[in-house]
């Protein structure tokens, strides 16, 4: 069965579909007490994509009907329960678009704007049951064999390399020079083409889920990169994410190669762009963030987790079909129906955050990777990337400050998601960091802390200064060496290894020494005066007090 067409705005008559249809008609809505499907995109969508959700969940609860480029009708699912019965049940709506009947009908045609979204690929996102299983088994066991240490490093090292390409101007704008740059060259490495990374790989990642008249030029652009290097890793295999994929078990063909990269690719790239660019503003900007990371009690992975109920990286993901005629939140879905999975307002959703206020911390409940069984495998590495990043620029670069008022930001909305387009910054200029040799792979205990207003007096490492290596406490949990992505703004020991030691004399308040990691990056600041009466060997004397507090004796 086809869908009629939707009446077009301004039209005097309105096609008479099926009942429950999402592109029933104005008038037949308005006997209902409701108004008609809303478009999600143009002005409205792209202005205010939340208020627009609110408006929507005001009007139709749970589930509510939308139109997508073109005003073809689909379901948008607005309740977080309800979404996340769509992503757990894919018995009931599945993640394969052949099922579409738009495309059966034609109103979705294969040049659509959203055809490089929607378009069935040999892909573990459009299959279920064994499949799928195949498939994902694949790209998550690749994932599981990244050395996430080494992931770290290169997160570090890249951050510094683009770091250093504005620090000497002293503002720079912190989306087109930091967060649109560093997930590509840390994915391109991962992949295994580092040699690949260039601006238009970036603008085209960016363009291809947008819905715009590029969307598939930019599409095929990204996947004759990759089909490129899959022929490669197919002659010459390597240590990288591209040759466990072409010698997995699974024997998936290079097509299947192919799409499974571009898709780790571009999801990586956009939500973890997206979420950098986001935590940076909220560090700027928000109170909260401001006060509690400065103040030491939020950690900087803290912060990215609220950000991930606050401003997902992704506000929705298209699609799921129904297998076959149902009810979601009290509305008939019938068989072929579109469904987008609708990841910010579920995060909004006054059932699970009745104060949107709130604070969230220790709550992952939130949905910006969906759920079920094609939740994203990486979402580790997003993370990863985005709070290590984040950490290495905050500590070279203490002192940012917002260039413009927070009203003054420009933002970008697709289907999808909702791209905040500059974040200029004023900081104290500074001279570049030897960034050319290879990661240093030294282990080394917790960073300085760093504050978003301003450095502490006397917390930053001068060279020849520090204390002499010795014994110290092990690097954080899970933590990559030396970076601190994890250090919350009271530093706190690492776990200890051997028997544990008893009560000692501890250093007296004021006298606890910073470890001092020689290989760390080292930041051009003045230090605050040296209290009276301290002398040259003091921070040796107190290091070693720490030392034998640590063993015990």
């Amino acid at each position: 069965m086809t869908i009629p067409s939707s009446p077009q705005p301004g039209s005097g008559g309105h096609a008479a579909p099926p009942p429950g249809c999402p592109a029933h008609g104005r008038a037949a809505s308005q006997e209902r007490g409701t108004s008609g499907p809303r478009r999600l995109y143009g002005p409205e969508a792209e202005n205010d994509p939340m208020g627009l959700y609110e408006k929507l969940r005001a009007e139709h609860g749970a589930v509510a009907p939308v139109l997508l480029h073109g005003d073809v009708p689909a379901w948008l699912v607005l309740g977080h329960g309800e979404n996340l019965h769509v992503t757990r049940t894919p018995s009931q709506f599945s993640r394969d678009s052949r099922r579409w009947r738009a495309l059966h009908d034609g109103t979705a045609p294969p040049d659509h704007p959203l055809a490089p979204v929607f378009t069935w690929q040999p892909l573990c996102v459009f299959a279920d049951g064994a499949e799928h299983e195949r498939l994902r088994g694949a790209v998550t066991d690749a994932i599981a064999r990244i050395d996430h240490r080494g992931v770290r490093r290169h997160i570090n090292r890249y951050s510094n390399r683009l770091i250093n390409e504005f620090c000497r101007d002293g503002r720079a704008d912190l989306v087109g020079r930091f967060a649109e740059h560093l997930p590509m060259m840390v994915m391109a490495q991962i992949l295994g083409m580092p040699e690949e990374y260039n601006e238009r790989l970036v603008q085209a990642a960016r363009d291809m889920i947008k819905g715009t008249e590029t969307a598939n030029e930019s599409n095929e652009y990204v996947m004759t990169v990759l089909r490129g290097l899959v022929a490669r890793r197919r002659a010459a295999p390597e240590e990288d994410f591209a040759s466990r994929l072409t010698g997995h078990p699974a024997g998936l063909t290079d097509d299947e190669v192919a799409q499974h990269l571009r898709l780790v690719l571009i999801a990586a790239y956009e939500t973890t762009a997206n979420l950098i660019a986001n935590v940076l503003r909220m560090v700027l900007t928000d109170p909260r963030f401001r006060a509690r990371l400065s103040g030491g009690h939020m950690t900087l992975p803290e912060a990215v987790e609220q950000t991930l109920w606050d401003e997902p990286p992704f506000t929705t993901i298209f699609g799921r079909w129904a297998v076959g005629d149902t009810e979601l939140g009290g509305k008939r879905i019938r068989a072929g129906d579109a469904l987008i999975v609708g990841i910010a307002a579920a995060n909004a959703d006054p059932v699970v955050r009745p104060d949107p206020g709130a604070s969230m911390r220790g709550n992952r409940a939130h949905l910006a990777f969906s759920g079920g069984p094609h939740e994203c495998p990486g979402q580790d590495i997003g993370r990863a990337i985005a709070d290590t990043g984040i950490d290495a620029l905050l500590l070279r670069l203490p002192d940012l400050q917002l260039a413009v008022e927070e009203r003054e930001l420009r933002y970008k909305a697709a289907l999808m998601s909702r791209q905040l387009l500059e974040l200029p910054v004023t900081f104290a200029p500074r001279p570049p960091q030897d960034v050319t040799g290879p990661p240093n792979a030294t282990p080394a205990a917790r960073r300085p802390q760093w504050q978003v207003d301003s450095p502490r007096p006397g917390s930053i490492p001068v060279p020849g200064q520090g204390p002499r290596p010795g014994p110290r406490p092990g690097p954080a949990p899970g933590l990559g060496p030396g970076l601190g992505t994890g250090a919350a703004l009271t530093p706190e020991p690492g776990p200890r290894s051997g028997p544990q030691p008893g009560p000692g004399p501890k250093p007296g308040p004021g006298a606890e020494p910073q470890p001092v990691d020689p290989s760390a990056p080292v930041l051009a600041e003045p230090l605050a005066p040296a209290p009276a009466g301290r002398t040259e060997s003091a921070p040796r004397r107190a290091w070693r007090a720490l030392s034998r507090w640590w063993q015990g004796n």
